[in-house]
């Protein structure tokens, strides 16, 4: 009797999973923009440099057996599906459903084989951590120091991310270019607001790309770091200006580094210290998301004032990039199913370039992994992990005013150009042109997006 039950239960899970398998992605949205224009080849050994100091040699996955029971000879298939039942079970309340299905979910994760399966790992600690209410922890562990070196490390790892970084930087030299040309320009000085900093690798190449430039080197460069809180801000970032300056020395370039805290109410190009005569860029790179809106608190909409507020200081450019993901207002199921998705193709893209042993991989992965947990398990304010896809951004940056500024025409080929040729870089990456953004992905997945805005 023991058999035969234990065999009908294995057929109506089995009859589930083919239930399951007609599930489809969601589509992103996005409507057609003016493409991107104009070029200057004079950035082909730069962009050449920073791409190929991102890439390491392709490692193919290596197959590694998971956990199962030794009593059984036959494993139920589990995949994004499953998890995605789970995720309905516990909306719904079915409390006997997504505990068999969690621990199906766990037999099958293992922290130390495929993608798929750390995924899954991942996955699963998120959907307990919701069923845990553990919303204040998981928000507490996006701001530590460890969590905030595992951000840095994805940006130095992922072509994705670097190449977004670097898609930015041109449109902030492009902006000094402007600037020179215009007749009635007494200075050619460049002044960069950024909202998080962080350790200030986008500002190393930015320094080494402006001391390169042969006639449009602009004459001062001042880089403004905006402190998000008030206590220890510059203490915190002084290490960076320092760097930064040194660096700065070293390659003939005249900066001036400086850190302000200030409310969003007191951001004005005085607080600031900006000059008339300068080219004034803000940077939002990948800065934007953990900016709450309406959705969050009905009396006040953080993120459509920063833009309104930054629009006001009249930069010449303003430069945003942002992952495709759209987790802002999404409801749960919905976030369970995008997680998935893009975390899937970003988990395969690691793999892809950094060997599965690596200590950076699974530190980069444990980060990755602290923002699953904030994005599935946590609602309100808790959940800080609030992404949008391109479209949405487009909406907000017009809705404040802003108009879409066309990126240099060779870019996205340039990169992808590169991408294609250099021999130590995974094909599957991918650089394109859509709705005037360029578009960073992996197999065909967009992972983030770069725009300038003016």
């Amino acid at each position: 009797m023991g058999q035969d039950r234990e065999k009908r239960m294995l057929n109506q899970l089995q009859e589930l999973e083919k239930q399951l398998l007609d599930d489809d992605d969601d589509n992103q949205d996005g409507d057609a923009v003016s493409g991107i224009t104009n070029s200057n080849s004079e950035w082909s050994e730069t962009i050449h440099n920073l791409i190929t100091s991102t890439c390491n040699n392709p490692i193919s996955p290596s197959p590694s057996s998971s956990s199962s029971s030794s009593s059984s000879t036959v494993t139920t298939p589990v995949s994004k599906h499953t998890v995605i039942e789970a995720a309905s079970a516990i909306y719904e309340g079915k409390t006997d459903v997504y505990t068999e299905i969690l621990t199906r979910v766990s037999l099958v994760s293992n922290p130390g084989g495929n993608s798929e399966q750390r995924l899954m790992g991942y996955m699963l600690t998120a959907l307990k951590s919701r069923l845990n209410s553990a919303g204040n922890t998981s928000a507490m562990e996006l701001y530590s120091k460890e969590h905030v070196d595992a951000t840095q490390l994805l940006y130095e790892l992922s072509p994705c991310f670097k190449l977004g970084f670097m898609a930015a930087n041109l449109a902030i030299i492009d902006a000094t270019r402007e600037q020179k040309q215009e007749a009635n320009a007494s200075s050619n000085g460049l002044h960069v607001v950024d909202f998080d900093i962080g350790h200030g690798g986008q500002y190393m190449n930015l320094l080494l790309a402006l001391s390169g430039l042969q006639n449009s080197k602009p004459a001062i460069v001042k880089i403004t770091a905006v402190a998000s809180d008030s206590n220890g801000g510059e203490e915190r970032l002084r290490p960076v200006g320092e760097m930064l300056s040194q660096l700065a020395r070293r390659v003939g370039l005249n900066l001036c580094f400086k850190v302000v805290s200030c409310k969003l109410n007191e951001l004005t190009r005085e607080s600031l210290g900006c000059e008339q005569d300068e080219a004034l860029a803000v940077n939002f790179a990948f800065n934007l998301y953990r900016m709450p809106d309406e959705s969050v608190s009905s009396t006040e909409n953080l993120r459509d004032e920063l833009l309104r507020r930054v629009k006001g200081l009249a930069p010449r450019v303003v430069t945003v990039v942002e992952q495709e993901m759209n987790t802002n207002t999404a409801p749960f199921m919905a976030r369970v199913n995008e997680s998935c998705s893009y975390y899937g193709a970003l988990f395969d893209s690691i793999e892809s370039t950094v060997e599965r042993d690596s200590s950076e991989r699974a530190k980069v992965e444990e980060g990755l992994g602290r923002r699953i947990v904030n994005s599935v398990a946590c609602e309100g304010r808790d959940r800080v992990e609030r992404c949008e896809v391109f479209g949405k951004w487009r909406a907000r940056l017009g809705m404040a005013g802003f108009e879409l500024k066309p990126l240099s025409q060779n870019i996205a080929e340039s990169m992808k150009t590169r991408l294609n040729l250099a021999n130590r870089v995974n094909p599957g990456f991918t650089v394109k042109e859509e709705n005037g953004g360029v578009c960073f992905g992996w197999t065909g997945k967009t992972l983030t997006v770069a725009s300038a805005w003016r």
